[in-house]
């Protein structure tokens, strides 16, 4: 059987990720790839190398441009999301790449975003205990954020297992440009990008209650790098053990947690993640140790923040709300050099 989708927001990199993965997904089909000042503009314009597109074009990202697909994706800026989709259908299928229902508490909203609170729909990420089968019942549900992806993965394991202290997490973490999004900034030009590496958001990243609720961490200090690449995340995750943890306690951890699943993968003892490796795929790299001098955990994972941070995230999620395979139309394997 085949599904129709609808994009909203599809002129951006996610969106345009989006349509990428839907254009060879063996039961989904676009019906509708919504814009705002893009709209009317043919998508192969603004996204050439989606020629399966041929000369379809942007529509206007309205509720009746949406409403007649069996899902929707959106794709939207940070507090746009939830207005339209207020707009739907109740029984009409969403999932949400924005941050606008990813969090429980208002007051952590109002913390780190503007506007009122929307409230929380089911959180997106399928490979949490429980999250798998609430987003498959839920006709709601809101994505991961990208750095959030990473650091969930990599910590999550950790606390469940109770080998590391909620109270002392730190978080150093390297996004590609891409995570910016496509609209023009003098410190996402080329000449600012490459050949240098820069914090930004330092002490306030709004991925920070996200990550918080979605792990149990309690404290959780967070330094984004603006890298170098168009794609690609890591993170590299540090916490105080909870008593005598080896690294062989953290890896029967991560161990534990991965066993079985598709996307997320611990790797060979001495391998260690790289962006490289998850480029263009829904893939999850991850390794774990503790280190020798201070005796802190670690524990680094690599995504695509595309692809597992964003556009594959949300295709895994629309599967399982359809009741399709769930790696349908994703990949775990990269491409190289």
């Amino acid at each position: 059987m085949t599904y129709q989708v609808a994009v909203a927001g599809a002129s951006g990199y996610a969106g345009g990720e989006v349509l990428r993965i839907l254009a060879d997904h063996p039961q989904l089909e676009v019906v509708a790839a919504s814009a705002h000042s893009q709209a009317g503009e043919s998508i192969t314009a603004v996204h050439p190398h989606l020629t399966a597109y041929g000369d379809r074009r942007f529509c206007e990202t309205t509720p009746e441009a949406l409403s007649g697909a069996d899902l929707v994706i959106m794709t939207l800026p940070h507090g746009q999301s939830a207005a339209l989709a207020a707009q739907l259908p109740a029984d009409l299928k969403v999932v949400d790449l924005g941050a606008d229902h990813r969090l429980e508490d208002a007051a952590a909203w109002e913390a780190y975003y503007p506007g009122p609170h929307a409230g929380a729909w089911t959180y997106g990420l399928p490979e949490l205990a429980g999250q798998r089968e609430a987003i498959a019942a839920s006709n709601r549900v809101a994505a991961t954020g990208c750095y959030a992806v990473a650091t969930i993965l990599a910590l999550r394991p950790l606390l469940d297992a109770g080998i590391a202290d909620p109270s002392d997490v730190v978080v150093v973490a390297a996004s590609g440009t891409s995570g910016a999004g496509n609209s023009p900034k003098k410190n996402l030009l080329a000449s600012e990008v490459i050949g240098s590496m820069s914090p930004y958001k330092v002490g306030a990243h709004q991925h920070v209650p996200e990550i918080k609720q979605a792990t149990g961490a309690t404290s959780l200090s967070m330094t984004p790098l603006l890298a170098p690449m168009p794609r690609g995340i890591i993170s590299t995750v540090t916490a105080r053990p909870a008593g005598d943890v080896t690294a062989a306690d953290v890896r029967a951890a991560l161990s534990k947690a991965y066993d079985g699943e598709h996307f997320v993968h611990l790797l060979a003892e001495g391998a260690w993640p790289a962006t490289a490796s998850t480029y263009g795929t829904n893939a999850v790299q991850v390794q774990g140790t503790v280190d020798r001098d201070s005796g802190r955990i670690i524990v680094t994972a690599a995504i695509d923040n595309l692809g597992k941070g964003a556009a594959g995230q949300v295709v895994q999620c629309a599967n399982l709300m359809l009741g399709l395979p769930e790696a349908a139309g994703l990949t775990v394997n990269g491409v190289a050099p």
